[in-house]
């Protein structure tokens, strides 16, 4: 198998390289950045590249609570093209709900995890899809639909965290369901577990992860027709795509390499979900 190391050698931005160019670079170099510089030049000049993270977010994003430390497939991934940019990877702490928010505030360059919705087409650009993926539901013990129709009803109560692709979605294939909106997704199963809500909406690599923590929550249901998404990476819209069209290459070369999928896979087993238990419909 490949190893990013291997990877390393063979596409790194060069060290050497980048030693001989600050060597000859001027004074110039150490004044205010251009407002207009591009993020891509922005990331090469400060050596600096930040992303967004979840807390509660596992397998994609999973924090510490004693150390502080961040972990999950997102982190690992961020971290192996940080190394590729010559940057060091610095996190901050954001929702799904609000990851465009930052993403349009300048406060982070890229987000890992995003669907690529049409409402949020409008506002920000998308890599190429990282992996595959479908919304599911999770759902209390005695309730069990077999299909989206079946929970756009005026009687069934569903969670979701507010301003997410699960909001999204719920908003737009079960309208006459009632839909509690809550602000993280943590809470929305916390209102499912203490029985406010029928079920709640999550991707399925998350409903996974949760159903793992707390077995006694109910069962997770791909509501048919499967509504199948992707994964992708979000940025700040701008009008230099070179920070976008590197991070595409950058995820194309990686897929080809096996180190993503390794990456998921992985990470789903440090939160006790293997590739066996993603149910037929779904792959990566």
């Amino acid at each position: 198998m490949v190893t990013r190391r291997d990877v390393a050698s063979i596409v790194g931005l060069g060290a050497i390289g980048a030693a001989a160019a600050g060597a000859l670079a001027s004074p110039a170099v150490a004044q205010a950045a251009d407002p207009n510089e591009s993020t891509f030049a922005r990331i090469r000049r400060t050596k600096k590249m930040r992303i967004g993270a979840v807390g509660g977010g596992a397998p994609y994003y999973m924090k510490d609570l004693s150390s502080g430390q961040w972990k999950g497939f997102y982190v690992d991934i961020a971290k192996a093209l940080a190394d590729d940019m010559e940057a060091e990877l610095e996190i901050t702490e954001t929702t799904w709900g609000n990851s465009v928010l930052d993403l349009q505030a300048n406060k982070i360059d890229i987000f890992f995890g995003l669907n690529p919705t049409p409402k949020r087409a409008l506002v920000i650009d998308f890599s190429v899809p990282v992996f595959n993926n479908a919304f599911a539901i999770l759902c209390k013990k005695d309730f069990k639909p077999k299909s989206w129709a079946e929970l756009n009803s005026p009687d069934i109560k569903i969670a979701v965290d507010q301003g997410s692709s699960h909001d999204q979605v719920v908003s737009r294939l079960t309208p006459k369901a009632q839909i509690t909106r809550l602000k993280t997704a943590d809470d929305a199963t916390a209102a499912l577990q203490t029985g406010r809500v029928d079920a709640q909406c999550l991707i399925t690599m998350l409903s996974l992860t949760v159903l793992k923590k707390n077995p006694s929550l109910g069962q997770l249901v791909l509501p048919t027709p499967i509504f199948a998404t992707t994964s992708n990476a979000g940025f700040r819209r701008e009008t230099d795509k070179t920070w976008r069209d590197y991070v595409n290459t950058w995820i194309d070369f990686n897929k080809g390499l096996g180190f993503i999928r390794n990456a998921i896979i992985t990470n789903m087993e440090l939160v006790g979900v293997t590739e066996a238990d993603i149910p037929p419909g779904v792959s990566l």
